[in-house]
């Protein structure tokens, strides 16, 4: 069991003059994509660039990417980016619900891990993208003694453009300790039994509430280009795969379910069917007329899910003929959510501490 006083003291045997080093514990930092500091044009320009610069998220040659970037993109984007973020933003506390979010769940893993193992496990999170960065929030552990950090980026599925880039910075970030701590990552969670668990809850929830029952739930999952399945990425596979077991817990047959995906960007092909297109047909082809849709890839709801599903894809439906249209919020701080995500933490904890 690590030395649970938080003070800072001289190691045995040191000399007088030797720093005080803090107690050693155990860092766990929750990882999300990142969110802009505010909506205006340069706010979203900075946020925008460093994120559509990752080569991880844009793999096209920089020497094609960038002009094209730099000269076009970012010259009109931040406009029509910052009124969507706009559209959903915190006025109260003044930022993005992703971090509002994120901060509530932070809260409430920190008092689980507080309760069961006291001041030895130190919780925190970063963003991939903007504020609070990865590097900060690594240098802020080491400061305050994490000799291991056990790093969790919040996406339930494995994809190279969200898991690996956040592992990417967080390894950056550890390549500029002098006194490098030990490392894990969590694994996916897409099929762990009780993030199926909390997502069934939230969908059972949403439908006793419903005035009347949707005739299908869509599963919209955040799209990739299609190459990036064949190049061996699994998010395709691990989407599939949480639908069905989300199904199967649901006790629901194939008619009553089906995964779909949203946010395609540039010229090429992605991953197919496209949720904006797939509501239409629902609607124009099969006749639904009351549709729910969920969001299982994203931990906490943000501008791809309250700003593109609740506008863009719900209008899509609508004018295509649907009727009703029912959006099941993500898991965000839900307890059930708090309880997987803590219980894949204690998992990944075993062997440091007690």
């Amino acid at each position: 069991m690590l030395d649970a006083t938080g003070t800072a003291t001289r190691p045995d045997h040191a000399p007088s003059d030797h720093p005080k080093l803090p107690a050693p514990r155990v860092g766990v930092l929750l990882a999300n994509l990142g969110t802009p500091d505010n909506t205006d044009y340069w706010s979203m320009r900075r946020y925008l660039n460093e994120f559509l610069s990752d080569q991880r998220v844009i793999d096209y040659p920089r020497w094609k990417w960038q002009p094209l970037l730099q000269l076009i993109i970012l010259t009109k984007r931040p406009f029509s980016s910052g009124k969507a973020y706009k559209s959903i933003w915190n006025e109260e506390a003044n930022e993005s619900p992703l971090l509002t979010i994120t901060k509530a769940q932070t809260a409430k893993i920190a008092q689980r891990m507080a309760e069961q193992y006291g001041d030895n496990v130190k919780v925190d999170f970063c963003m991939r993208y903007g504020n609070p960065s990865t590097k900060s929030k690594v240098r802020e552990m080491v400061e305050a003694g994490c000799h291991k950090i056990l790093f969790f980026p919040l996406y339930p599925q494995y994809a190279g453009a969200t898991s690996a880039t956040a592992n990417d910075q967080f390894f950056r970030a550890l390549m500029e300790e002098k006194w490098q701590p030990t490392a894990r990552v969590v694994d996916p969670y897409f099929d762990h039994p009780m993030y199926i668990e909390a997502l069934a809850q939230s969908i059972e929830r949403a439908y006793a509430a419903a005035e009347s029952r949707p005739d299908i739930l869509v599963c919209s999952y955040h799209g990739v280009p299609q190459r990036y399945l064949m190049e061996g990425d699994p998010y395709h596979c691990q989407c599939q795969k949480t639908t069905r077991l989300l199904r199967e817990r649901l006790g629901w047959d194939e008619s009553q379910i089906t995964t779909t995906f949203q946010s395609r960007f540039g010229p090429e092909e992605w991953l197919k069917p496209y949720t904006v297109e797939e509501v239409a047909r629902l609607a124009k082809e099969d006749g639904k007329k009351h549709i729910a849709v969920c969001a299982p890839a994203f931990s906490a709801d943000c501008i791809e899910t309250l700003e593109e599903i609740n506008e863009e894809i719900k209008e899509s439906f609508e004018e295509a003929g649907g009727e009703q249209f029912t959006y099941i919020p993500c898991l965000n701080d839900d307890a059930a959510h708090v309880d997987a995500l803590a219980r894949v933490i204690d998992e990944n904890l075993g062997g440091w501490v007690s």
